[in-house]
């Protein structure tokens, strides 16, 4: 069944369809630490677990992309994709923990780069 589904599938709805699944995956652990966070202190185990939880689902989706990546990310090289993460983190931390600056500039960058 699973294999005439994607026959059926192009690999752009299969790769929205993974990226909203992972999305979900994040939010409902999110959402479910947000329920339980009244009544569990920040330092419980099961705050931590959901916490960790969170941050692994989102770290295995940028694994994934960097070394797996789909569409047209596939079509720069590895080391360019490694390259731009570590600048977009040093961005980062140098940036005082912004997201904007260094999102926008690993796009710059990576299309630069390739």
């Amino acid at each position: 069944m699973l294999f005439y589904l994607e026959k059926k599938m192009e690999s752009s709805e299969i790769i929205i369809l993974a990226i909203i699944a992972t999305s979900l995956a994040t939010f409902i652990s999110r959402f479910m630490g947000a329920l339980t966070s009244e009544k569990v202190s920040i330092k419980s185990k099961i705050f931590q677990w959901f916490n960790c939880v969170a941050y692994s689902t989102l770290a295995a989706l940028l694994g994934r992309m960097i070394i797996f990546p789909a569409g047209v990310l596939a079509e720069s090289d590895v080391i360019i994709r490694i390259v731009v993460v570590f600048i977009c983190v040093i961005i980062f931390i140098i940036s005082k923990k912004n997201l904007v600056i260094p999102t926008v500039f690993s796009a710059i960058l990576l299309s630069i780069l390739s």
